[in-house]
């Protein structure tokens, strides 16, 4: 067998993608059908026994067939396979169900986190113990696993997850227990999470090794079937999964480390923009997939995308950050962003208009599929619009009914007051605003400017989105690729076959057994390169990737540093530093002085040679003619009766003549000026008034942002309040976007507080808060996942502040601070920072930042440092019970080389909270930016002012007779941290 044909093969929530590639002519052919969720097999069979017979092919022509699905990412979420067990260090039972202390949703009262995936009656305690070091406390039980496991299998189970606590580090209990049940229950699936995830935290080490048990009885028959329907049908060549990573896995990986599939769907997306972003001269693009349940986003550096070592499953609250199963699994960075297609729009509480997260999936999908959808979706709304032609959905397969429609979307109108046109015109608006907003919360938290980058859009809806969502970003030009309604699929026939062996070996950097490490990073080698030739790569075509995680000893996130060729030595433990200290850097604009780092994670990746294609033709689909002239040479008699149809552009007044064009048609050199909409089978391209579009060499379709969105005022300085409260009642939906927008800004600012803190209280509980308000102190917008308590105390502290430090005597540049308990949170010495934003020179705006820091100026030692029974910087309790604010000793301040790792400088309690990013987007908003630091300690409000310059040095360059003092006490200022406001 030649190895010719291959076949890409994408089961996703709404659609079947099927991408076959002529890997001699660079010819493809697409197909899409309806996914069956019952059994998503039927149709994946059913739509590549269509496929094949429209190529004139049969199945043993096909050399390679790579498959991703949805499988496992169904089978958690609906829970849909008998539960596992697990068998768990005594006093560890309820690890799983305790979690973290995080709540991802700090004001629903009746919070709910994902059941665990194994019930309390079938998680079973062993008496073993393992040492943090690896040194055996309690040997393993054996009888007491046997006894378990027999009562286990009378019960009817049939896969078991063992989880013992330090099993990352010496994992001879777990393997004594899998000797076992291997040799004495046979039929029993083992996941032990020293194969699985063998890395620190027993939380996530619990739940990505339950949740691979859960699934390996599932993903084992399943792939089972699939082979052997594979067989019948004449298949001989390698049959391949696509795993979240990115990498292909041969079918015993899979079945082994199911887990590893989780979203190995979307991974066809990542890797699909990384491909064609190459391909129109890009390294640096962002990935926009919009298909029929879900749009996504990821980030393509230097060619490549984003790996990030963890994701949720099953999330309670599909946007909620924090509200599914932590799974440690290596997977491609693409944030769920938004809505799909399908995704259902409805009013809420508040009047507003809302867009997903609830959808209509492919049964009974939008109201216009005429299958019994009631509700108004994206879809619906697309189709009012005029951007969809009923009688050409899925290339004419598929008629829509417009009346349908109408009638769903006039019911979703009627509580705002609007007519069915300007209810689809608001889901279309939204959806869009609401999908830039989240991409860019995903892009700034790479400490990256989406404007610098190009955009790749792609999946059934995403092309008719991605140039309004490109302009919110900033974004001047978008790449449509050929096959972007299957572009996934398309993406699986460019990936490697692949491994990631990761083990955490934590430790400072200076102080690492460099023999232990190089003996740890020589064995996942071994094992990533003995995976790779079972599934038929040749040891000389193996690459390595060595890689670490590392973060600054005290906080909680950690940083990925690729490391040097060959052993690791002390010699080459500078170029390691140097890295985290670009990356950090990078991230977050300063690193900070006298700091230690650690090493945690190390990672091995061992992958195949990625395979070379190139995309020429699609079959199926009129030839387009050589290119000729500059000009646009569409065959009027190519779908001639669609020449022009009516689309709605609210920027324009509303309903225009647009230029209908068949995409088939479209020759390379050939330009077109919007508003324009370009149809294809999979998918239609709508280019807004004032774009362009040009088709270039490789048949992608470039379009150039050319037009603004307006910035004249709604509602002018000068409005009497009734009007403007009139004005803003009638517009529901610009309400909407406005409100989203504020509070995008502040996520952004919460995100990076976050991860840069040392404080456990702010890293760990998340016991602070980021605000925006209004130059009265009025609050405007509240981060989400903000202590409630601060909802009052934050205006509080900024008018105590503003009351000292009135809003007519700021100038740009400065900031004020204070850690009054009188004035923040009513207890301790929380720290509020405030940062004026300035238009015009007249403050608009007030960034606001507090923080509850219960261990400010030290941690664990600070009992060392007592003075009359309390720390030093305490206010004195004075005979009589009466209490009077205090001085700090100045002389007995500690610097930051005296407090490095646990013992912390005040300065870094609450993490880098001002400037980045997040204020200077405010600023964007006002046409102003400002500056920023980060806090430091003190009992009044102090003003710290900007040296001046604009550079992020000069910014730093503060000199200290530019600082208000008060007790005799000296004020500290350091550089901006990125992305957050204060």
């Amino acid at each position: 067998m030649d190895d010719r044909y291959r076949i890409g093969l994408d089961i996703g929530g709404t659609f079947t993608d099927f991408v076959l590639l002529d890997a001699a002519t660079g010819r493809i052919r697409i197909h899409k059908c309806l996914t069956t969720p019952k059994d998503p097999a039927i149709g994946a069979l059913g739509g590549l026994d269509d496929l094949l017979r429209s190529a004139d092919l049969t199945l043993s022509r096909i050399a390679h067939l790579v498959h991703g699905t949805t499988l496992v990412t169904n089978a958690i979420i609906e829970r849909a396979t008998d539960p596992p067990a697990l068998l768990t260090t005594r006093g560890f039972r309820d690890a799983l169900e305790m979690g973290i202390e995080q709540r991802y949703d700090i004001y629903d009262l009746f919070l709910k986190f994902p059941e665990p995936l194994v019930p309390r009656n079938l998680r079973r305690e062993i008496d073993e113990r393992m040492s943090r070091d690896g040194q055996v406390l309690t040997p393993v039980d054996l009888d007491q696993v046997r006894r378990e496991v027999a009562d286990l299998e009378a019960r009817g189970v049939a896969a078991l997850a063992v989880c013992f606590l330090h099993s990352y580090k010496n994992p001879a209990h777990e393997r004594a227990v899998k000797d076992l049940v291997r040799r004495e229950f046979p039929h029993f699936a083992v996941s032990l999470s020293s194969e699985v995830v063998p890395e620190l935290r027993e939380y996530e080490r619990g739940t990505t090794t339950t949740a691979n048990a859960y699934v390996q009885l599932l993903i084992d028959r399943y792939v089972a079937r699939l082979e052997e329907a594979l067989t019948e049908r004449g298949f001989r060549g390698r049959f391949y999964l696509m795993q979240s990573s990115g990498g292909m896995a041969s079918p015993r990986m899979a079945r082994e480390f199911p887990v590893r599939l989780l979203e190995s769907g979307p991974a066809g997306g990542g890797l699909a923009t990384a491909f064609f972003g190459r391909e129109a001269g890009y390294g640096d693009v962002i990935s926009f997939d919009m298909g029929g349940t879900t749009a996504k986003a990821c980030l393509i550096q230097s060619g490549t995308p984003d790996v990030a070592p963890m994701m949720e499953a099953a999330r309670v609250h599909r946007f909620k950050r924090g509200s599914g199963l932590p799974i440690k699994a290596p997977v491609i960075d693409m944030i769920e962003i938004g809505a799909g297609g399908g995704s259902i729009a409805e009013v809420d509480q508040l009047g507003l208009l809302k867009v997903g997260p609830r959808s209509a999936g492919a049964d009974p999908g939008p109201a216009c599929y005429g299958l019994g959808g009631q509700e108004p979706t994206v879809t619906d709304a697309n189709l009012l619009l005029g951007y969809l032609d009923p009688d050409f959905f899925l290339g004419g397969r598929m008629r829509l009914d417009p009346t349908a429609a109408a009638a769903a979307m006039s019911h979703l109108a009627e509580p705002l007051g609007l007519s069915a046109l300007e209810a689809a015109w608001g889901v279309y608006t939204i959806v869009c605003e609401n999908m830039a907003a989240a991409a860019r919360v995903h892009i700034v938290e790479k400490g990256r400017d989406p404007r610098r980058y190009a955009m790749v859009g792609f999946g059934g809806a995403g092309p008719a989105h991605v140039a309004r969502v490109a302009r919110i970003l900033g974004v001047r030009e978008v790449v449509i690729p050929p096959a972007s309604g299957a572009a996934s699929a398309l993406g699986f026939l460019v990936a490697p076959i692949s491994f990631e062996f990761v083990n955490s070996l934590p430790g400072v950097l200076d102080e690492l057994d460099l023999d232990a490490v190089n003996a740890l990073l020589a064995d996942l080698e071994t094992n990533g390169r003995g995976l790779l030739l079972e599934a038929g790569v040749a040891p000389a075509d193996v690459t390595v990737t060595r890689r670490t995680e590392m973060r600054l000893l005290g906080q909680v996130h950690d940083i990925t540093v690729t490391l040097p060729a060959g052993p690791l030595g002390h010699e080459t433990l500078d170029a390691v530093k140097a890295a985290f200290a670009a990356e950090y850097t990078r991230l977050y604009t300063h690193l900070y002085t006298g700091t230690v780092i650690q090493a945690i994670n190390w990672r091995v990746l061992c992958a195949g040679p990625a395979p070379a294609i190139r995309v020429v033709h699609q079959d199926g689909v009129p030839q387009s003619r050589s290119s000729e002239t500059g000009h646009s040479r569409v065959d009027p008699g190519l779908r001639s009766d669609l020449k022009s149809r009516r689309a709605w552009f609210a920027e324009v007044g509303g309903w225009v003549e647009t230029p209908v064009y068949d995409r088939y048609a479209l020759t390379p050199g050939d330009t077109l000026e919007g508003p324009v909409i370009v149809e294809e089978r999979e998918s239609t391209t709508v280019v807004p008034p004032g774009d362009g579009l040009r088709v270039d060499d490789g048949h992608n379709l470039r379009l150039t942002i050319r037009q603004s969105t307006s910035v004249e005022p709604v509602l002018p300085a000068a409005m009497p309040l009734a009007q403007t409260i009139s004005r803003i009642e009638r517009d529901p939906i610009g309400l909407e976007i406005m409100w989203s927008r504020l509070v995008n800004i502040v996520e952004e600012c919460w995100l990076t507080v976050w991860r840069t803190a040392f404080s456990l209280i702010i890293g760990e509980a998340q016991d602070f808060a980021c605000e925006i308000l209004d130059p009265r102190a009025n609050s405007l917008a509240h981060s989400p996942r903000a202590m409630p308590v601060f909802n009052l105390t934050l205006p509080l502290a900024v008018k105590a502040i503003l009351a000292r430090f009135p809003v007519e005597t700021l100038q740009p540049g400065d900031i004020l601070t204070t850690n009054d308990p009188w004035i923040c949170a009513g207890h301790l010495f929380d720290v509020a920072i405030v940062t004026p934003v300035f238009r015009h020179g007249k403050v608009v705006a007030i960034i606001g930042t507090i923080g509850h820091v219960t261990d400010i100026g030290g941690t664990k030692d600070s009992l060392s440092d007592l003075r009359g029974g309390f720390p030093d910087s305490a206010h004195e309790a004075l005979p009589g019970g009466r209490a009077e604010r205090g001085s700090h000793d100045a002389a007995r301040r500690e610097r930051p080389q005296e407090r490095a790792g646990d013992r912390r400088h005040p300065r870094h309690g609450v993490g880098q909270c001002l400037g980045g990013p997040a204020v200077d987007r405010l600023h964007d908003r006002v046409r102003a930016r400002g500056p920023g630091g980060d806090g430091h300690r003190d009992p009044e409000p102090r003003r710290v002012r900007d040296a001046g310059g604009d550079s992020p040095g000069a910014r730093r360059d503060v000199r200290q007779r530019d600082l208000e003092r008060w007790h005799g006490h000296d004020a500290t200022l350091s550089g901006p941290g990125r992305g957050a406001g204060g």
